[in-house]
């Protein structure tokens, strides 16, 4: 395993070849809440990973025993003007959408707090695999702004509008059982069992096609709130990308002789 530092608070460890990388949340002190320099940090580190074309996955985690994330740094912007808070709006929203863009499959692991801006950052993530410590919740008009990484937007998507109104007006928090219930983890595990779960997952992902797994999430993503023959035209475009690929001809050739394909990934 190698691993990067980006800024203070941003660790990128690389597992199983660098085909599966872990972007860390290195805040402890103040349970991974996001300053002005963490979130810059966010976005070289997700620029990084994205341009990486060994990394297949890229699971987010954090180095705090009680939270994943408890998002904005409240301290910070109590001493903000208004310009002040304008000036952070481009770092912070790119921290957000920069996970969001990664081309690759993304993982968070949740354990504890994941709150606000934490809980947008599990939101970016294709999936989520929450431990039975998890929180989970989007408070913010409860503290006089709304969310602004993408919980409006993302929330929705995942449980429906209604529900998402209800827990975004409300502001309420989300216990581990019923954030599954209603869908808002996709995996749960037990207490302090995120993390190795959620590598265990990557791991799994990672040994299929690079170049399937890329095209894949373009077309689940591109896809999102098209209509049916809309959505069939993003998948085609995605389907013409992969099939005259290296990787599709190895994928029938490997099936073909029973043996693990070893992907050129192109």
């Amino acid at each position: 395993m190698s691993e990067e530092r980006f800024g203070e608070f941003v660790r990128v460890r690389r597992h199983a070849d660098g085909q599966v990388a872990e972007l860390v949340l290195d805040r402890p002190k103040v349970m991974n809440a996001v300053s002005t320099e963490m979130a810059r940090s966010l976005v070289g580190a997700s620029a990084a990973l994205g341009a990486d074309r060994d990394v297949r996955v890229v699971v987010v985690t954090s180095t705090h025993e009680r939270a994943f994330c408890v998002g904005a740094d409240l301290k910070e912007r109590n001493s903000f003007s208004d310009a002040d808070l304008l000036r952070q709006r481009p770092a912070t929203r790119g921290a957000y959408t920069g996970v969001l863009e990664l081309p690759v499959p993304t993982i968070a692991a949740v354990h504890g707090f994941a709150l606000g801006g934490g809980f947008e950052l599990a939101l970016s993530c294709d999936l989520i695999v929450a431990d039975r410590t998890a929180v989970v919740g989007l408070p913010e008009v409860s503290v006089g702004v709304i969310p602004g990484g993408g919980g409006t937007q993302l929330l929705p998507r995942r449980v429906g509008a209604a529900r998402a109104a209800e827990l975004i007006f409300t502001a309420r928090r989300v216990e581990a059982e019923e954030a599954a219930s209603l869908g808002l983890v996709d995996v749960l595990v037990e207490a302090g069992q995120d993390r190795e779960e959620a590598l265990a997952l990557a791991t799994r992902i990672a040994g299929n096609s690079p170049v399937g797994l890329r095209a894949a999430k373009k077309a689940l993503r591109l896809g999102q709130g098209l209509d049916l023959r809309a959505g069939l035209e993003v998948e085609d475009a995605a389907w013409r990308a992969v099939a005259f690929s290296g990787d599709r001809a190895e994928g029938v050739a490997a099936f073909n002789e029973k043996r693990r394909p070893s992907w050129p990934g192109e």
